[in-house]
């Protein structure tokens, strides 16, 4: 199997695995809308929340990277330019996910 069919797996895989994650993300969004800050914090600081959280923060990091290293693919011609543009794309996912996972376990 070449690179490219395993980028579209993993694309199509992420995508299908971020639908349940979306669904209980809306969902606990809707119910905290209108609660103060202390509503919010405790709703993140609890285990199931939390751990939710992280996964569906990872998935969406992992999608975006992929679907914006196929746009590279697609649309800069200079190889050069595209490996330093997925570089930085992969490198961006990598530590605003781990931030934000950090971020929700230590609060």
């Amino acid at each position: 199997m070449n690179r490219s069919t395993k980028k579209w797996l993993f694309i199509k895989l992420s995508s299908l695995l971020l639908i349940p994650f979306m669904a209980w993300f809306i969902i606990n969004f809707i119910s905290i809308l209108n609660n103060d800050y202390d509503k919010l914090i405790s709703f993140l600081s609890e285990q199931p929340s939390n751990i939710l959280f992280s996964i569906f923060v990872f998935l969406s990091l992992f999608f975006y990277s992929l679907t914006i290293s196929e746009i590279f693919e697609d649309y800069v011609g200079s190889q050069k330019i595209k490996n330093v543009a997925n570089k930085l794309v992969y490198i961006f996912a990598i530590l605003l996910s781990l931030g934000t996972i950090i971020t929700i376990y230590n609060l």
